[in-house]
């Protein structure tokens, strides 16, 4: 049996929910997940459904359709609706790349700090992780250097842009070189985008406009604000549909037929969800005017997703403690960065501002004297 680390920023959000049921004011932030619902056209359908089918195991063609045509949109590609497979979120999109694309044994390198999801998975899957040391010279991304000085040349590498915890974004040059260096050693890509349409600057680029082999994890949880109705998918090369295929259809059979119909509706509902993104906008610039009187000077530069990683080395060598004694103190709920690096992750926190607006600025009202008695 393969011994994974827990996650443990559950433990941190199982806290804040007794808490709260002990009748304390808790503000969720230690998830990256919308505060907002599903788009309320989603749900009319879905109680529209509800009333009139039975629900049954179901993929969508016409979902996987409308998936398609969002690469074209947003990219300019022009993807066969095949290569789109229906998944119960982005976590089994994971474990449907990896296991259908590597075997045990195989190496497969990755961002630290990353998603705490990707190292253990790949344990969990008798893989190994290599994990790249990325710092704030590097903006806490990969880097083509980087993979280009891995000896000997992993099977595979995790891309996450925007990334969790950091937010950065790898730009159009870096991911190019990214793609040409795996293309040179036969290492096969899987991008995770589940952030894309949740960038503040440039548009985010798919992995696919510069490695069309790769396999592209999304998910509804993020953008259209449904995570929990348990919807993604992974986009795969023509020459691995069978093969994933197989692996989805006894693994995971199909994705809630329920959540695939609202989902077609959700993609649609473009002013709702963009103002959604005005939402993380202001409250981004809340948060960035704010650390700094809180003595957090040292983050990550959040150019999508709805994450800060800031640096609380001056303050505690930690971080699930210090995240622990803030919650219980102040009801703020946020993430201890060691899940997200097991090498410096105690001396880094993570901050989700998925929350609205009112919440980010109780949050910061409520944490400034908390800062400032240390």
């Amino acid at each position: 049996m393969t011994m994974i680390e827990p996650f443990r920023t559950i433990g941190i959000s199982r806290l804040a929910h007794a808490l709260k049921a002990e009748g304390r004011s808790v503000i969720h932030m230690e998830f990256g997940q919308p505060s907002t619902g599903a788009p309320p056209a989603a749900i009319q359908r879905a109680h529209g459904i509800l009333d009139t089918e039975a629900l049954g195991y179901w993929e969508s063609t016409p979902l996987r359709e409308r998936i398609a045509r969002l690469y074209d949109e947003r990219h300019g590609l022009d993807i066969d609706p095949d290569r789109i497979l229906l998944t119960c979120g982005a976590s089994p999109a994971l474990v449907l790349a990896l296991s259908s694309t590597f075997r045990p044994g195989d190496r497969i390198a990755l961002a630290r700090p990353g998603y705490v999801a990707y190292r253990n998975t790949l344990k969990a899957l008798h893989m190994v992780p290599v994990e790249i040391d990325c710092g704030p010279e590097v903006r806490f991304q990969l880097t083509a250097d980087a993979i280009a000085a891995l000896h000997p040349a992993p099977a595979g590498l995790i891309v996450a842009s925007p990334a969790n915890p950091t937010g950065t974004i790898i730009d159009d040059a870096e991911m190019a070189a990214i793609a040409e260096v795996c293309r040179q050693r036969d290492i096969r890509i899987v991008s995770d985008e589940i952030y894309h349409g949740l960038s503040y600057q440039a548009p985010c680029r798919s992995m696919l406009e510069f490695a069309p082999d790769a396999q592209v994890i999304n998910s509804f949880s993020k953008y259209w604000s449904m995570a929990g109705w348990r919807l993604g998918w992974l986009l795969v090369p023509p020459d691995r549909i069978a093969t994933a295929k197989a692996y989805i259809g006894n693994l995971f059979l199909t994705p809630p037929s329920l959540a695939q119909h609202a989902g077609l509706i959700a993609m649609d509902e473009h002013d709702v969800l963009e103002g959604h993104i005005d939402t993380y906008r202001r409250n981004r610039a809340l948060l960035l005017a704010a650390l700094p009187s809180l003595g957090l000077a040292s983050i990550a530069p959040p150019d999508g997703a709805f994450y800060i990683w800031a640096d609380i080395a001056h303050l505690t060598g930690d971080s699930v403690t210090f995240c622990q004694d803030l919650l219980r103190d102040t009801g703020v709920a946020t993430a201890p960065g060691v899940d997200f690096d097991p090498v410096r992750g105690q001396t880094h926190m993570r901050l989700s501002f998925a929350v609205s607006t009112a919440e980010v600025e109780e949050a910061i009202r409520r944490m400034q004297p908390w800062f400032a008695a240390r």
